[in-house]
């Protein structure tokens, strides 16, 4: 159980997409955080901005500065994806530009927090959607403490230089903070080169491809019927064997203790 994040190194090659894609088809319990500085999709995209009042990253940012009440507020700002049953969760991202301010400053403070529910009974992993890293105060400190960082990009030439240039600029920072080696993979979306000829242009282990799927994706950005059997949504669930698998050998390593439960969500 631990931090797993998605991020993109240019455009929109579907980070948003595949992490509520994984979110909605993965089996062990999650959050799913939206990270993104640039602000959140899936609370007016997928559910509609169907909530009772506000809700998401940005609030939980307002009342830690104000009160430092993060423990406390948490629970009461997640969505439950598949109510009542609190297994798939969504924190919802930034939703006003002014929010992101309030945000930056506490990345090293929600991903503490982040972490410390794998530890926790029932244990969460969070699944966090970092976006793209060439924007004002990208969330470093999650990809630093994350388990398994999923670079998404598409296997076409363009997009891949793009890639290129951004797994050079993680791998020096992972450098510079004696991030463990081994955690970055990537994830490739739609057609294009081969799983292998990525991997071997780039250096960096593929660990899966997501199908093209724009039913499914238009579904997961506007919402609808998300059906388990569309190829996105395999795609997305078969993810979890190689990721978890990852995830496991990392418990082994480290032999987490079981710690004090979480409250129920809200």
């Amino acid at each position: 159980m631990a931090i797993i994040a998605l991020v993109s190194a240019k455009g929109s090659p579907g980070v948003t997409t595949s992490a509520l894609a994984c979110a909605l088809s993965w089996h062990r319990r999650l959050v799913l955080a939206e990270c993104d500085p640039a602000g959140g999709s899936i609370l007016a995209g997928y559910l509609g901005g169907a909530l009772d009042g506000p809700r998401g990253i940005g609030e939980l940012a307002v009342g830690e500065l104000r009160d430092g009440n993060l423990e406390q507020a948490f629970w009461s700002q997640l969505v439950d994806l598949d109510a009542p049953k609190r297994e798939r969760l969504l924190l919802p991202g930034v939703v006003d530009p002014v929010q992101a301010g309030s945000v930056t400053p506490l990345w090293q403070r929600f991903t503490d927090f982040f972490a410390d529910l794998e530890k926790g009974q029932p244990p969460y992993d969070v699944l966090v959607d970092c976006g793209r890293l060439q924007v004002p105060g990208p969330p470093w400190p999650m990809l630093r403490a994350a388990a398994v960082v999923l670079l998404v990009t598409r296997a076409h030439l363009p997009d891949l230089s793009g890639t290129r240039a951004m797994i050079r600029a993680i791998e020096r920072d992972f450098a510079e903070h004696r991030v463990p080696p081994g955690t970055l993979r990537l994830l490739l979306v739609g057609p294009g080169h081969g799983n292998g000829e990525v991997s071997k242009a780039l250096g960096v282990p593929v660990i899966a491809r997501l199908p093209e799927d724009t039913r499914t994706a238009q579904v997961l950005s506007l919402g609808g019927t998300v059906r388990a059997g569309r190829p996105l949504i395999r795609a997305a669930a078969a993810l979890e064997v190689p990721v978890r698998a990852m995830l496991e050998r990392r418990r082994a390593r480290l032999g987490w203790p079981v710690v004090q439960g979480v409250p129920d969500a809200v």
